[in-house]
């Protein structure tokens, strides 16, 4: 099975009814909210097609958010303004089919939201990215990607923008 090169935001003709990645949250979420959380502006989801230029293999989903700037590790926030929050960019989900697993999908749609998320904050501003992983396989997922823990949340993890910004340049 091949995937088409680019992914592109989540649209009425892509087929998600028999998408599974083995956390209902994450199948529940694209088969039944994604498309509502879309058209309302609460995230844009984008999702890694099939061949076939229709099933989806695999989709992230990308927010504003902000951060508590008492969350970062206290070397971070140090150097932080006096702000109480700063503002980040979430990816609230990201999940692969489970027939896809281990063909490195999840790497690539983590790649493509980062940049996406990089680019981005040069026109709405963002110190971070920040995700909230599922269980500790995401947390080790994020962690191989550079993401850190953040000190009172063992399963919201964060990656600074200036340490997105060096993989792109």
């Amino acid at each position: 099975m091949t995937f088409n090169l680019q992914i592109e935001k989540l649209a009425s003709h892509h087929e998600r009814a028999d998408f599974s990645c083995g956390i209902e949250s994450l199948d529940r979420y694209l088969k039944n909210q994604a498309g509502q959380d879309a058209r309302r502006n609460i995230a844009v989801v984008y999702v890694q097609l099939e061949d076939d230029e229709k099933t989806v293999a695999g989709y992230y989903s990308l927010s504003s958010a902000s951060i508590n700037t008492g969350e970062f590790p206290a070397e971070i926030a140090k150097k932080l303004p006096k702000y109480p929050r700063v503002p980040a960019t979430l990816i609230g989900r990201l999940a692969v089919d489970r027939k896809h697993h281990g063909k490195g999908l999840g790497e690539r749609l983590l790649l493509d939201g980062l940049s996406r998320s990089y680019e981005n904050s040069s026109r709405i501003a963002s110190i971070a990215v920040i995700v909230d992983a599922d269980n500790e396989a995401a947390v080790s997922f994020y962690q191989r990607y550079g993401f850190e823990v953040l000190p009172d949340q063992p399963r919201r993890l964060f990656i600074q923008m200036t340490t997105v910004e060096k993989l792109y340049k």
